[in-house]
């Protein structure tokens, strides 16, 4: 049972072949209508071609349309002036003033015809009234036959009293040719304009077709691990290659993390290896050669030891992984940063003077900051951690903080080694260590970590000589 305007399909019957299921294969102008290129050049020339037509309009207007408004202009001043005429002195000065302009008429295109009721000849220089004239009121280009010749006119009949007729017009058989020709030219500007559209159209598709081309060949190389195809730059500047600079700049972001990653992999294959390594041959051994409870007990808290190092290799990875996607921005509030500094202060002064060592502090009075709290003071714990471990005893370390007009920056300053030119730049790197720190403790990610942070708040690290030693700055744009 159907309903009115609704018609039924018949579903398939069960077991027919998958060939009946399948839609029917588009057409040729469906296929070609699913390219961008073909689009973007059908556009181009159906904007072209309007703007042909428009053109071409407007010259008409301009050219045929402004000779015919001259032309109405003329009549009506020629007949208004003959009703003059006809209103002071009647027929026979109207014939009069109408013999008067046939003689002085130079260029021999005005049309003067007078007739009686009875649409006799009074006078003019028509060989009679014209048929469609004696219907219409008023009738605007017509044959009409002047001295045995014809020819094209445009006339105005105006009726008078007592029943007498006059047609007041010009010959506009020129002017007609003219527009012709005018009409012939836009015939040819018309096939030159669709040719042109249609070579421009080719042209569009074809630089469509180019650039969509070679951003798909590199996407398609980068996809079969080719990392080192970039998208052609012309050097035109146009969007394009605005395009281009874009998906070259993801591409090399792509390829810094992705070389980043296989430098991760390989630094937690290299520095996990050893206590893994290590923790495994204490087992092994203590299994095979511990002689009392004790023994076996001492030598799984050491591996404890070499696998809470480990955890703590990852928890750190995670916290800066953590940083570095942005998930921590949901906690950033406003804080004053020197209660943390002074709360640091006194808690690494006391192991500074169990080293021998000096902390000495540059902090100001109040230092506004808007950013995650707990992440800053992290991040200066770990600079003063590594000043701590690498400055010698008897010497000092500072401490200092300020804030600048765009920001405000963390400084700690030690009287170590230092970190050569050569590695400063590679230093915020996740497991580097320099040949100075190849023999001290720790897993090379805590420069890493407070690189994570200044970042996040805007900033960068900054890993500067201090003459001896190291000044590592932490600067932080993120100020309420």
């Amino acid at each position: 049972m159907t309903g009115r305007g609704i018609v039924e399909i018949p579903s398939l019957p069960a077991g027919a072949p998958p060939e009946l299921h399948r839609l029917p294969p588009p057409s040729l102008i469906e296929r070609a209508f699913r390219s961008t290129g073909v689009r973007f050049g059908v556009i181009y020339a159906a904007l072209f071609g309007l703007s042909a037509v428009a053109l071409a309009a407007f010259l008409w207007w301009s050219t045929a349309g402004l000779l015919e408004r001259q032309t109405d202009t003329a009549i009506d001043v020629d007949a208004q002036g003959l009703s003059e005429r006809y209103t002071e002195g009647g027929v026979p000065a109207l014939v009069e003033t109408i013999k008067q302009r046939v003689d002085g008429n130079v260029d021999d295109d005005a049309i003067y015809l007078l007739v009686d009721p009875a649409f006799r000849i009074i006078a003019g220089n028509l060989d009679g009234w014209p048929e469609r004239l004696a219907i219409d009121v008023e009738a605007t280009e017509i044959r009409i036959s002047r001295g045995g010749v014809a020819s094209l006119a445009m006339v105005h009949r105006y009726d008078l009293a007592d029943g007498f007729h006059l047609v007041v017009g010009r010959d506009v058989e020129a002017k007609a040719q003219l527009r012709r020709m005018l009409a012939d030219a836009m015939v040819w500007a018309a096939g030159i304009a669709l040719a042109l559209g249609s070579v421009g159209a080719w042209a569009v598709r074809g630089l469509f077709r180019a650039t969509i081309a070679d951003v798909a060949a590199t996407a398609t190389a980068i996809g079969a691990g080719d990392l080192t195809r970039r998208v052609r730059v012309s050097g035109q500047g146009d969007e394009f290659d605005m395009l281009a600079e874009t998906i070259n700049d993801m591409l090399e972001r792509m390829t810094r993390l992705m070389d980043g990653v296989r430098q991760v992999s390989n630094a937690i294959a290299h520095d996990l290896r050893t206590p893994i390594t290590r923790a495994r041959a204490r087992l092994e051994d203590a299994a095979t050669h511990a002689a009392s409870t004790d023994e076996l007990r001492a030598a799984v808290d050491r591996a404890i030891v070499d696998l809470d190092g480990i955890v703590a290799i990852f928890q750190a990875l995670l916290r800066i992984a953590e940083i570095e996607a942005g998930s921590r921005r949901a906690a950033f509030a406003a804080f004053d940063m020197t209660p943390v500094l002074r709360d640091l202060v006194d808690m690494y002064e006391a192991v500074a003077e169990d080293n021998g060592q000096a902390l000495e502090a540059d902090i100001p009075d109040t230092l506004p900051m808007f950013g995650d709290r707990d992440m800053v003071q992290q991040a200066v714990a770990n600079l003063l951690d590594n000043a701590l471990k690498f400055t010698p005893a008897g010497q000092s370390i500072t401490l200092a903080a300020s804030r600048t007009g765009a920001g405000a920056w963390i400084a700690v300053a030690d009287r170590g080694p230092g970190i050569p030119l050569a590695d400063r730049e590679r230093a915020p790197e996740r497991f580097f260590r320099g040949e100075q720190a190849r023999n001290t403790p720790g897993s090379g990610l805590g420069l890493a970590l407070v690189q994570a942070v200044a970042h996040l708040h805007g900033g960068n690290l900054v890993l500067s000589d201090n003459n001896p030693g190291l000044r590592a700055e932490l600067q932080l744009q993120a100020i309420e």
